[in-house]
């Protein structure tokens, strides 16, 4: 039944609903990250190397502070993971133009090709539930996952309509 003043359903908010979003996101993400953690087994790396990697793919040229605070790790597990993928050749660092301590990240050819093949297939598998989904359910959750992060975080991702006119498609 509808609250009459609010216009809000409050039936979803009873606990067994809450506790089965919760199980529905660990699903999720278990599935969500298994292939991506399959690849990322035949290099030596794990999870960690997989949010580096994607994000330094995301925003070329990012500082390694910057990439701190969006990851929220400490520099000692950043340096670790970091060091490796700059030894193996799949990131390069570069020092930045007005400040020479700044360490610019970017992928080099070789994580360019793994940040692709790790993505296809949560980008697949994205494509998949939004087209099953349609439009109105892929906004709502949106919605809700907007609902779930930090407020510091939720400024990433612009109000719907905002990033199309940034791109001329609205």
């Amino acid at each position: 039944m509808a609250d009459i003043k609010s216009g809000v359903n409050l039936l979803f908010l009873r606990e067994e609903e809450l506790r089965q979003g919760i199980e529905l996101l660990y699903f999720a993400y278990r599935d969500f990250t298994a292939e991506p953690d399959a690849i990322l087994g035949d290099y030596g790396f794990g999870r960690a190397h997989h949010r580096v990697i994607y994000f330094v793919g995301r925003s070329p040229g990012i500082t390694v502070s910057e990439l701190l605070a969006t990851l929220r790790i400490t520099k000692q597990s950043l340096s670790r993971v970091l060091g490796q993928l700059v030894q193996e050749g799949f990131i390069v660092q570069t020092p930045g133009s007005r400040d020479r301590r700044q360490r610019l990240l970017e992928l080099a050819p070789k994580g360019v090709e793994l940040e692709r093949m790790l993505t296809e297939k949560q980008r697949a598998r994205f494509a998949r539930a939004y087209r099953e989904a349609g439009a109105e359910a892929v906004e709502g959750f949106r919605k809700v996952m907007l609902g779930l992060i930090d407020d510091a975080d939720r400024r990433r991702f612009p109000a719907r309509g905002a990033d199309q006119r940034k791109r001329g498609e609205g």
